[in-house]
């Protein structure tokens, strides 16, 4: 379990709230920073701020993802007519049934 900020022994007070979050002055948030690092994997947004001011938001890290749009390399890709088309001397190499002497 996650401690709560009492536990941690964070100094706060309620004159450093804001938008129904606690403000965590700088100097605690690095004596704490690992704490509060799991505490925001857990969810949690946290407030850093100066002096009781505001000055960031420690928040969960989401991966953005793209999506994707089908067709968007239309036209700038080529493929060549005979694409599928393997000759006989690759597949017989690949087969081990090839003269040494043809890749001289």
């Amino acid at each position: 379990m996650i401690p709560s900020v009492e536990q941690i022994g964070l100094v706060w007070s309620d004159q450093f709230r804001y938008d129904s979050h606690m403000v965590i002055n700088v100097y605690e948030a690095k004596t704490h920073l690992s704490r509060l690092l799991d505490r925001v994997a857990e969810g949690e947004e946290l407030v850093l701020g100066k002096a009781g001011k505001p000055m960031a938001r420690l928040v969960p890290y989401r991966e953005v993802r793209q999506h994707r749009k089908p067709g968007r390399l239309a036209g700038k890709i080529w493929i060549a007519p005979d694409f599928d088309e393997t000759p006989d001397d690759i597949i017989a190499a690949f087969e081990g049934d090839f003269d040494d002497g043809e890749w001289d």
